[in-house]
């Protein structure tokens, strides 16, 4: 006869198993993924400051312009500066793996109505340098939506978008009742653009509720579609993401025929939160759940949970959630990932980026 914790127990590996079971077809966890990340080091970390995701470009120069969200580490004792004073910052160095020097602030916080512009996504598509960002006003993450600037150079003259509003804004939540995100309880927020097939798509998140009767949200992606690259984007009739998956910080790139995202894995596979997953798609318009990989782990995983035992957790675990994907390609191919991570070892600075070199698996 079992004693009760030896049943308790055996019950509590069952669960376990029947919970791998329900969740192991949905993400092709048995697939090599068709990425392999090789950690480099910490990207960007600046003294007094928390900075949160880096997202590259190559500019006129040849040079490696980093475009960050930071905030003071001063103006309050937790991480919540993200919404309420964050700027964009630009960052330069002459290598993909740095060092990167601050250059000047990009997009600065303007309170009010074009509050703390935060998670940039830099790309260049047609010529043209495209910067997409989120804001909010007040403070008030409900009302989160999407910014478009484009410019022709780097130098932060940036303009809006000629199919935006009059500061920039691209994308709010759906304003038609029967969108998929118009209920959304918290806007619209992380952007990121492509162009594939001739098409522009601008690919966001929503925070939702599957069904009117669902207790527990969602962290859901859609896309946003256009003949132009200014805009204006109408959104796609549906989810790009399985409604019984949810993920985060998703990045959208193209290769050939596929459309690929990266994206935090927030509990889709093995009962994760940290970590990232390989999304696919053909039209970019649906990500199968079935084609999904693993891909990234967190930061102890490359740098070893001993050289992390010291450091200061401001968002997450001391292992370290990598978060907030952003790739530079070079030459059409992906070749690094920078990634946000909320520890640090050395005192006096906050959160801080890192990168990987990122190599399409023969």
């Amino acid at each position: 006869m079992l004693t009760t914790g030896r049943r308790n127990g055996t019950l509590n590996h069952a669960r376990m198993l029947i919970l791998c079971l329900l969740v192991l077809p949905m993400i092709g966890m048995g697939k090599e993924g068709e990425f392999k990340y090789e950690y480099v080091g910490p990207a960007v970390q600046t003294k007094g400051m928390h900075v949160w995701g880096s997202s590259p470009v190559i500019g006129p120069d040849g040079k490696v312009h980093l475009y960050v969200a930071r905030w003071s580490m001063e103006t309050r004792k937790d991480f919540n500066g993200w919404y309420r004073e964050c700027e964009i910052a630009h960052y330069v160095g002459d290598k993909p793996e740095g060092p990167f020097k601050f250059v000047r602030v990009a997009v600065p916080d303007q309170d009010g109505t074009f509050n703390s512009p935060h998670n940039p996504s830099i790309k260049k598509i047609d010529g043209k340098y495209v910067l997409c960002f989120i804001v909010n006003e007040n403070d008030d993450l409900k009302t989160q939506r999407i910014v478009m600037y484009v410019a022709d150079d780097l130098n932060d003259d940036w303009k809006p978008a000629a199919g935006a509003e009059a500061d920039g804004t691209m994308l709010r939540k759906s304003t038609d009742p029967k969108g998929w995100n118009h209920s959304a309880r918290l806007g619209v927020s992380n952007p990121s653009l492509i162009k594939h097939k001739g098409k522009y798509m601008l690919y966001c998140k929503s925070v939702v509720f599957p069904t009117p009767q669902a207790k527990k949200r969602k962290y859901v992606y859609g896309v946003a579609v256009s003949d132009k690259l200014e805009g204006p984007y109408k959104y796609h009739s549906k989810p790009v993401t399985p409604g019984n998956m949810t993920l985060e910080d998703a990045y959208a790139f193209s290769i050939d025929d596929t459309v690929y995202m990266l994206s935090r894995d927030f509990g889709a596979s093995k009962g994760s939160t940290g970590g990232g997953l390989l999304w696919k798609s053909k039209d970019g318009l649906t990500f199968p759940g079935k084609d999904t990989t693993r891909a990234y782990e967190d930061l102890a995983h490359y740098v070893g949970k001993e050289s992390l035992k010291n450091a200061k957790a401001y968002r997450g675990k001391v292992h370290g959630h990598l978060e907030r994907a952003q790739v530079l390609a070079i030459d059409g191919e992906p070749a690094y990932l920078y990634l946000a991570v909320g520890v640090n070892t050395t005192p006096g600075f906050g959160s801080r980026s890192h990168v990987f070199r990122m190599t399409k698996n023969k």
